[in-house]
């Protein structure tokens, strides 16, 4: 009988792991409550009417890449694929706009996409983020860009590149989807068979598609079809991160994924991520979402940041914490009654450091090499002859100590291995 393998597009965190994860979430987390939000989070899978409604159809999300099923009630349920549309309706659902205005809130959350799995990103992929619900104005555009961008800069992740755009209101993107429509009837033929599709159902995602980008070029510019009130939103966004010192690029081939953005939309890319995985993350305005989902017109306004790809690149610049050993001192007993002083000792001694307690009866030789295996600066040796050892794994030093100096003892070596070696 076969080993039973992970799903294909998914991936287990490891212990090695473990403190970047946690290195990355903390500094979110402090980010964005630094900035004044607070967290939320929502089930794992919605009503798939959610993302179907909220998502749009024409989407490869929705067309394409929802985890979907029929729970034993009969109703259909979708493993959440995106952040926003679930962050919303828990907000205007618990009518938290109500108590105050704009609503901030953050997450960190896992999603669901069936697609290809690509680099950093996988089927089962996590992402952080941020949503600014109930105020519609340019402030609140630029100040989620600040945040993210803040972030990043606490991360120390360098070449991080913010491409900016507007999609207007509806009135804007109808006039655009009908250039789009007169410029790519002619080549249909030349499309790829999705883009064929989109061109029918959702011209703007013809923008996304990487088969076709050499029609992109010679495309229509959004930026030719703004009326004059989403010219004006679009420059006092752009003079808002101009006060705040963030450089960005106006892209007008910029268009996000999703059908619920207007106006704002913006990316995070960075130059060692190749091709269509190039993106950090993103996000934009999407006023017209709550109307979508059955609530009261809401604007709102956020991002998501992809946790692997950011990772992947911290690692590559060296900013990720290394993985850590699981103890700091290995309690290594001899046999006979220094087992009981062993249990004693290590609930004492993790008042002050990480323990690991060896109570085997092995070879005390072969408890300190898996001490050192383990990564531990200092191990405990109970029972010998001579009283309680410390032996600092590192240098090999050893001193004897007593159960009234051992807590002092632990916390000396702990001090100076943290200030380094001395000169």
């Amino acid at each position: 009988m076969s080993p039973i393998a992970p799903p294909r597009g998914t991936r287990d965190l490891l212990p090695a792991e473990a403190p970047a994860w946690r290195w990355f979430l903390e500094t979110h987390a402090a980010v964005a409550g630094r900035h004044g939000y607070q967290l939320i989070d929502t089930p794992v899978f919605e009503a798939t009417e959610l993302f179907a409604r909220g998502v749009g159809s024409g989407t490869d999300i929705v067309d394409k890449e929802m985890y979907t099923f029929v729970d034993r009630g009969g109703r259909s349920m979708t493993l959440r694929p995106e952040g926003t549309a679930p962050v919303l309706r828990a907000v205007l659902g618990a009518h938290l706009e109500q108590q105050r205005r704009p609503v901030r809130v953050y997450y960190a959350m896992a999603m669901f996409r069936y697609d290809r799995p690509q680099a950093g990103r996988q089927r089962e992929f996590h992402q952080v983020g941020v949503e600014v619900i109930g105020e519609r104005d340019p402030c609140y555009d630029a100040e989620v860009i600040e945040v993210a961008w803040r972030f990043m800069a606490e991360l120390r992740i360098d070449g991080v590149e913010l491409q900016l755009n507007s999609l207007g209101d509806s009135d804007d993107r109808l006039r655009y989807r009908a250039a789009l429509v007169a410029y790519y009837t002619p080549l249909r033929e030349s499309l790829c068979e999705d883009c064929q599709r989109r061109l029918d159902v959702n011209p703007l995602r013809l923008l996304d598609c990487k088969k076709d980008a050499k029609y992109n070029e010679n495309a229509p510019l959004i930026g030719d079809h703004l009326s004059e009130a989403s010219r004006e939103y679009f420059d006092s966004v752009a003079r808002h991160l101009d006060d705040a010192g963030i450089p960005y690029t106006r892209n007008q081939r910029l268009v996000r994924g999703l059908d619920y953005y207007a106006h704002t939309a913006f990316e995070f890319w960075h130059r060692s991520l190749q091709g269509a995985q190039n993106a950090l993350g993103g996000g934009g305005r999407y006023d017209g979402l709550a109307d979508e989902l059955g609530f009261a017109a809401t604007p709102g306004v956020g991002y998501a940041l992809g946790i692997e790809r950011l990772l992947t690149v911290a690692a590559d610049q060296g900013v990720a914490p290394a993985p850590q050993p699981p103890a700091q001192l290995v309690i290594c007993t001899t046999g006979g009654a220094s087992a009981a002083e062993g249990r004693r000792l290590a609930r004492e001694l993790r008042n002050r450091t990480s323990v690991v307690a060896d109570l085997t009866d092995r070879r005390l030789e072969k408890k300190l090499r898996d001490a050192d295996r383990l990564g531990a600066l200092l191990a405990l040796l109970v029972g010998l002859d001579e009283g309680l050892v410390l032996r600092n794994l590192r240098t090999g030093v050893q001193q004897v100590v007593s159960a009234d100096t051992v807590l002092d003892a632990v916390s000396a070596e702990l001090l100076q291995a943290a200030q380094g070696p001395t000169a």
